[in-house]
């Protein structure tokens, strides 16, 4: 399978990798770096490290830090990874965009401070200006991270232009997992240089063609090597076995179904360990969808 280049900015199959969880709660780090390198040699053009599937608010900031440098020391290519740094505290955000700037990750996917809500645009620019400032030396790449059914906040088309005016060469693309195709669609019109990743794969095919720069997505921890074949080769079955996988999470919680997935699909119950607030998945929802990523797999998409 012949792999498309990186360009300046990430591109492609990019999963939102889950952050396992040790006995006492804390990342288990060797797990982790185990798990992002698998990701890697099957399927993954990127990752996205400490996002909404790894729990990254569930943990302190030194927490995160400390699986930053785990990637780093592992010897992962932070060139094509992306991580988690917004925070409710903007000091939080600038340490932690800080550090994944000195350690070279390939950019800082960023939630708006999501504790007040209501907050108009000027408080949210001061927001992404501390996190150009702080990181003005290795001009760290800046992602927004859109989620308003979480955050409560909106990185909206308006305010992405005003941003991009405004920090120009710093801001360079979006993910998107408010679920709205019309205003991912919207957000790419922004400009030919500005990176859009909907959460979902079954944009795929549309970014092949250049509407999109990818995905980012929960799933891809589980379909990397289907959604790989859809991006790089164009493949429909490939594609249509990774949306059904992806479909088997619909109504369930997503964050601990992936997480006890991939322990059904590594052989490693450690693997279904989430940070509370978390709960882990229901027994009849593992049931379910162990059954139906069974029936996928046996399929054997040629």
């Amino acid at each position: 399978m012949e792999k498309r280049p990186l360009s300046k900015t990430l591109s492609g199959v990019i999963a939102a990798v889950a952050t396992p969880i040790d006995e006492n709660g804390a990342p288990d780090l060797k797990r982790a770096t185990d798990l992002a390198r698998y990701l890697l040699d099957n399927g993954c053009d990127g990752l996205n490290v400490l996002g909404s599937t790894g729990e990254a608010t569930s943990f302190s900031r030194d927490e995160r830090k400390a699986v930053m440098d785990a990637y780093k020391k592992n010897g992962l290519p932070l060139e094509r990874l992306m991580v988690g740094t917004g925070a409710a505290s903007v000091s939080d955000a600038v340490a932690l965009t800080k550090h994944a700037a000195e350690l070279g990750f390939g950019g800082a996917l960023v939630l708006p401070p999501f504790y007040y809500k209501g907050l108009p645009d000027d408080g949210l620019v001061n927001y992404i200006e501390a996190l150009v400032k702080a990181t003005a030396d290795t001009k760290l790449p800046i992602y927004l991270y859109h989620y308003p059914q979480l955050s409560g906040l909106q990185w909206h088309v308006p305010l992405i232009k005003r941003l991009r005016e405004s920090f120009p060469s710093r801001i360079v693309g979006l993910k998107d997992s408010s679920g709205d195709m019309a205003f991912a669609r919207s957000a790419a019109a922004v400009g030919k240089d500005f990176a859009v990743f909907p959460s979902t794969e079954a944009c795929l095919l549309d970014a092949r063609s250049g509407e999109f720069a990818g995905c980012i997505s929960a799933t891809a921890n589980l379909n990397a090597d289907l959604c790989a074949r859809a991006w790089r080769d164009g493949d429909a079955a490939a594609l249509d076995a990774a949306v059904t996988i992806r479909k088997l999470f619909e109504g369930r919680q997503l964050v601990s179904g992936v997480k006890a997935l991939l322990s059904h699909i590594h052989g490693d119950a450690a693997l279904a360990r989430v940070r509370p607030p978390l709960a882990p998945f229901a027994a009849a929802d593992r049931t379910a969808v162990f059954a139906g990523y069974d029936a996928v797999r046996a399929k054997k998409v040629a």
